[in-house]
């Protein structure tokens, strides 16, 4: 599999990555059901991999061991026609990026460093890949550069409703369409 053209047709996925509280899980069905497409979260294929809620994982096997887990299980996936949403550190690891990033476009969901920290509070409950001691606010800016880099395309999510952000991924799409797609 080549690595995505910069055409978007039904042979391809589009990835949404972002921090959490970017509204990725929000916005993957809404996309999906407007692309007539199906939709997936990635916390939740780890989740079912070990058979445990996403906070007891990386409580388990520590931040280091979670990404790298992250990794190779992202790295294997091979789905087409579908919206995949993505856990926010799923950009530590390169192969899960270089794998995702041959599926499909690369959406970067951008909040603020104020409404993210104002949407996932502590992160305690939401398996938050973040190093022991270091602060929300400080895993937003070691994160934000890696965002910027593996990204097609980005939305300010924190500053529509999650019906005009879809609106704002259907039309950028749809001026990358080369192939037969649904009407959207």
């Amino acid at each position: 599999m080549q690595e995505w053209n910069n055409e978007f047709s039904e042979d391809c996925s589009v990835i949404l990555i972002g921090m959490a509280g970017a509204g990725k899980s929000t916005l993957a069905p809404l996309l999906a059901e407007k692309l007539g497409w199906e939709h997936m979260d990635t916390d939740s294929v780890i989740e079912g991999y070990y058979g445990s809620p996403l906070q007891g994982i990386v409580d388990h096997l520590g931040v280091d061991e979670f990404r790298k887990s992250e990794e190779y299980i992202v790295s294997g996936i091979g789905v087409l026609r579908m919206v995949v949403s993505t856990g926010g550190s799923v950009i530590y690891g390169p192969k899960a990026m270089e794998r995702l990033k041959l599926l499909g476009p690369v959406v970067y969901l951008r909040i603020s460093a104020e409404t993210c920290l104002q949407r996932v509070g502590s992160g305690a409950e939401r398996g938050l890949a973040i190093t022991p001691g270091q602060s929300l606010e400080g895993l937003y800016k070691e994160r934000i550069p890696l965002y910027e880099q593996y990204a097609d395309f980005a939305v300010d999510t924190d500053q529509c409703s999650p019906e005009e952000c879809a609106e704002q991924i259907l039309q950028w799409l749809k001026s990358k369409e080369v192939s037969k797609v649904k009407d959207i």
